[in-house]
């Protein structure tokens, strides 16, 4: 059976979430597939790191230390430079009006963490991009 590649070479993506463990299991699975990540474990720097590294993809997660996932998105949306970036938001939030909050403040896709696996996530970050192409 033919490898098929998920992700162009050099694809950037950006991960903001602070359990340490879960970004890094995501962001070697990523890397392994060709990106270049950066993970960030707060959303204060979110949008300088957007700024400077213009990422084709964000993952954001809304329970965040200081601000939260819900108004990084909102920046993130209100600006030329990172309005039109997919966000997946990764989340344990998997209430409705969570949900409904997270995709009415631009996100591409909303994942609830505890019921989803590395290679899942990854998966729907592939899926976003190639339909983006």
């Amino acid at each position: 059976m033919e490898n098929i590649q998920k992700f162009t070479p050099g694809t950037k993506i950006i991960i903001v979430e602070d359990d340490k463990f879960l970004g890094g299991l995501v962001s070697k699975k990523l890397i392994d597939e060709g990106c270049v990540v950066r993970h960030l474990e707060s959303g204060e720097l979110a949008q300088e790191a957007v700024d400077s590294d213009k990422p084709d993809l964000i993952f954001l997660d809304l329970l965040l230390p200081g601000i939260s996932g819900f108004d990084v998105l909102a920046e993130l949306k209100k600006h030329d430079t990172s309005k039109d970036i997919p966000v997946i938001v990764l989340s344990n939030l998997g209430e409705r009006e969570d949900i409904r909050r997270g995709l009415d403040l631009g996100a591409t896709s909303f994942l609830i963490k505890a019921s989803m696996t590395v290679d899942s996530i990854v998966s729907e970050a592939s899926r976003i991009l190639r339909a983006r192409r």
